[in-house]
């Protein structure tokens, strides 16, 4: 048994990707369907995204989704990966995180980013502009204030006040800082430049300020993995995603997930190959033994207290075979 995968915790971020000839609402049920099954093989949380007017994400309202899967689910701790909060009202998300809390109470995990729509148009559309994540830090303290009854604004959250929602930080650029100044945890990736990662965890845990929230800092390391019976099958799985991002990097616009089938035998342009090809690479990926190698590696390196896995991709069966086999790596206990 490996130790440092024994005590490490493993969660799951589910994007609600959509698959060609499936639907928006396919891929939310999709998801909380995967959430219960992750309940089952003993995953310590599991977390959805926000993203507004992309093609290939249906998750558009993180907070209402996770109602839906905490709902389905009875003990996996339930959160967002996260909430873009200079998109929203920072009294209006501890309002629907408080409601969240009441209604499960100990379950629920409070993930904040601070990236803005990706296009002018989602910009507009949501009343925002590029400069308004530069507030990050500022809305962020806000937001808490609401749960600890300190706003400056002298608003009262109903019914969050009072509530203990575990918050934590997307380390997007200055996240790590931001975080630590905050002393929250903090989620950071990926896998595929590692340096970097490793650098903002260095930074994260030499600025950290113990708080009330976190008494000592916790990293998340956040990242794609895929388990199969053998490499060129574990490969296979991220063949969909790795297509689509090249095909959004050339065509400035994110598509539904084909089925690798068609991947492999279609055709690409000399700068999609190049994109597709460095799509599928610097992921932990491959047999049972070769991820637990490719874990131990990355759990050491960064120190990290947990590990939350991205993986995307068309083949859901196939996806979740990943998830049992990766749950026997990580050594869970199955619920």
């Amino acid at each position: 048994m490996s130790t440092v995968i024994a005590t490490t915790r493993f969660s799951v971020l589910d994007r609600s990707r959509t698959r060609e000839g499936h639907t928006g609402p396919d891929a939310l049920r999709d998801t909380v369907a995967l959430a219960q099954d992750l309940e089952r093989l003993g995953y310590h949380r599991v977390w959805v995204s926000e993203h507004h007017g992309v093609p290939g994400v249906a998750g558009s309202a993180p907070t209402v989704l996770a109602a839906a899967i905490a709902s389905a689910t009875r003990t996996i701790r339930v959160g967002t990966g996260g909430v873009m909060l200079p998109n929203h009202q920072p009294l209006l998300v501890a309002e629907q995180f408080g409601v969240l809390e009441s209604l499960f109470p100990g379950r629920i995990d409070m993930g904040l980013g601070r990236s803005v729509g990706f296009t002018d148009g989602v910009r507009k559309a949501l009343g925002r502009d590029k400069d308004d994540a530069d507030d990050f830090a500022a809305q962020l303290d806000e937001l808490l204030a609401f749960f600890t009854g300190t706003s400056a604004t002298r608003v009262h959250a109903r019914p969050s006040e009072g509530l203990t929602v575990a918050p934590f930080v997307l380390a997007m650029g200055e996240g790590a800082s931001i975080a630590a100044h905050a002393g929250l945890p903090m989620v950071i990736g990926d896998f595929r430049n590692r340096e970097k990662m490793l650098r903002g965890i260095d930074r994260y845990r030499a600025e950290f300020r113990p708080s009330a929230w976190a008494a000592e800092p916790y990293v998340v390391i956040s990242g794609t993995v895929a388990v199969a019976g053998s490499e060129p099958e574990a490969r296979r799985l991220l063949m969909p995603e790795a297509w689509s991002m090249a095909y959004a990097r050339t065509h400035g616009t994110f598509p539904p997930l084909p089925p690798a089938e068609r991947v492999a035998a279609g055709e690409m342009t000399a700068k999609e190959r190049e994109l597709y090809e460095s799509g599928l690479q610097g992921h932990i990926v491959g047999t049972e033994q070769q991820v637990t190698a490719g874990l131990e590696t990355v759990i050491n390196d960064s120190g990290a207290q947990e590990v939350l896995v991205t993986t995307s991709t068309y083949d859901r069966e196939g996806l979740l075979e990943s998830y049992r086999r990766l749950a026997r790596v990580a050594h869970l206990t199955a619920a």
